[in-house]
């Protein structure tokens, strides 16, 4: 399914990027990003998964949407808060210096079952549209694959 995140945007700001990096601090892989429609979500629900994790994402995304609300509200700052900061990584959390305006436990662990299940990111927040049109390459040069005669 496709969840349209236009709306989000017009009224606090905040992209289908932004809410599927908070996703990972809930325990989620972040799902596709603006295809086939920019602005949208595309959530793939199977079969495969139990009702308790399709409830655990719901539970999810409607704590996001309520820290989009506190963005909409002005209990949030528009551009230093929760959603636009993640995904929260474990050096982050555990640095000493935290310049935060929300708790790292809100960070890190945002639902009562984030404590047990949880993935930490090894990278925070990254230029997706940089990485995209400048790849990087860390492999071997292809010389180092030559075939031995």
């Amino acid at each position: 399914m496709i969840l349209d995140c236009n709306p989000l945007k017009r009224v606090a700001s905040v992209d289908a990027i932004d809410i599927a990096k908070r996703l990972m601090d809930y325990g989620f892989h972040a799902p596709t990003v603006a295809f086939p429609v920019p602005g949208t979500l595309m959530v793939e629900p199977t079969e495969s998964e139990p009702l308790s994790e399709l409830d655990r994402f719901i539970d999810a995304m409607l704590a996001i949407r309520e820290e989009i609300r506190e963005i909409e509200e002005g209990k949030a700052d528009p551009d230093n808060n929760v959603i636009k900061n993640a995904p929260h990584t474990a050096a982050m959390v555990i640095d000493s210096h935290w310049d935060k305006p929300y708790s790292r436990e809100k960070a890190a662990f945002p639902m009562p079952w984030s404590e047990e299940i949880k993935y930490f990111t090894p990278v925070t927040r990254i230029d997706d549209a940089y990485g995209d049109r400048n790849l990087v390459c860390t492999c071997e040069p292809i010389e180092s694959y030559a075939l031995e005669e």
